[in-house]
């Protein structure tokens, strides 16, 4: 073979190779997301077919969408971080109470609701990256007091009714030529809300920001091998810092989104959303072991994950087992893929 053929050889087996990991655990997210929503618009009626339908799933899932998020970032770093949903309970918690009980403004909500993110984050990440205690542990902890501060707060589930935060939490953000005809013949618009914005904007941000950052590619350097990386001359204790660091701030935004839907303080708040931001985040790619994972594949997982609930639910399978076993059984097929793609990975790479 001549030296040519060689280089083009070589370079065939690197994009095909660089296919294995990232990029095709991506493309097989998507496709099984349109899969599932083809799916369910030809066995399920056509009210998958209004946009509507697609537009209600980001609007119910834009808090699980940023916590997902963030839960990616510290997974990718071959860590995790199963306090978001206590972060999320505690935020919306303070915030209502701040609201209704003391009479206070929706920016200055907005800021204790980054300032409890933060201090999660900060705290948390201090423990994992600089005392080297295990993530899981840390953030167990983390869980259980965001849980039983939002006790503290108060116990009673309460609706708020701060005016300027009723007039937000309404607001609608209408999607032009998507709307539809109801069944008295009115044509109504489609829409999205504010929280579903936040969404985007944190999965578009963080994107580039894994992508074209430089310590973007050190989380991912970290979570392929941080004793790697450490010979690179990558500062392993403050990228996982970092990642943790922006989990909370994450949890933060993601809490003041549930709190902008729900519209309400209650201690059972965000209850297993951190299960799912994992659950979607390994739909979406991203492997437990770190190292591997896209912001879009996060975000199409929690469409599936939606979907397939979605599915379920129109089956008329309302018992909440149906839609943990439907999970578990997605759960289980997308680790079977992972395994697969890194086994060949391996054995491309030696």
């Amino acid at each position: 073979m001549s030296k040519n053929n060689k280089n083009t050889a070589t370079g065939r087996s690197f994009r095909i190779s660089h296919m294995t990991d990232t990029n095709l655990l991506l493309a097989i997210t998507i496709i099984v997301f349109f899969a599932m929503y083809i799916g369910a618009i030809v066995f399920q009626g056509k009210g998958f077919l209004k946009p509507q339908t697609f537009f209600n799933i980001l609007n119910a899932n834009a808090a699980l969408i940023v916590g997902s998020c963030g839960m990616s970032l510290v997974m990718i770093c071959g860590g995790i971080d199963i306090s978001i949903g206590g972060v999320m309970a505690l935020v919306s918690m303070c915030c209502a109470v701040y609201l209704d009980y003391q009479g206070g403004n929706v920016a200055v909500a907005i800021l204790i609701a980054i300032g409890i993110g933060l201090a999660f984050g900060i705290v948390q990440g201090l423990l994992v990256a600089y005392l080297d205690i295990q993530p899981f542990i840390v953030s167990l902890a983390g869980m259980f007091f965001a849980r039983g501060m939002t006790t503290i707060v108060n116990t009673q589930p309460f609706n708020v009714k701060n005016e300027a935060f009723t007039a937000l939490k309404e607001t609608r953000i209408i999607v032009p030529y998507m709307g539809s005809v109801n069944k008295k013949g009115i044509y109504v618009n489609a829409y999205i809300e504010i929280g579903v914005i936040v969404a985007l904007l944190a999965v578009v941000i963080l994107f580039c920001f894994l992508r074209w950052t430089r310590t973007g590619r050190h989380f991912y350097a970290i979570g392929g091998n941080s004793q790697s990386a450490l010979m690179l001359g990558i500062n392993v204790r403050r990228t996982r810092f970092t990642a943790h660091l922006l989990c909370g701030l994450l949890a933060g935004i993601g809490g003041f989104v549930y709190f902008l839907h729900v519209g309400s303080g209650s201690a059972s708040h965000a209850s297993g959303l951190e299960m799912n931001a994992i659950a979607s985040s390994i739909i979406g790619g991203t492997l437990l072991t770190g190292g591997v994972g896209n912001i879009i594949g996060t975000f199409f997982g929690v469409l599936s994950l939606s979907t397939i609930q979605n599915i379920v639910a129109s089956a008329g399978l309302d018992q909440a087992w149906w839609t943990g076993i439907t999970i578990a059984a997605m759960l289980c097929i997308f680790l079977v893929i992972q395994s697969i793609v890194m086994a060949r990975k391996n054995r491309m790479s030696r």
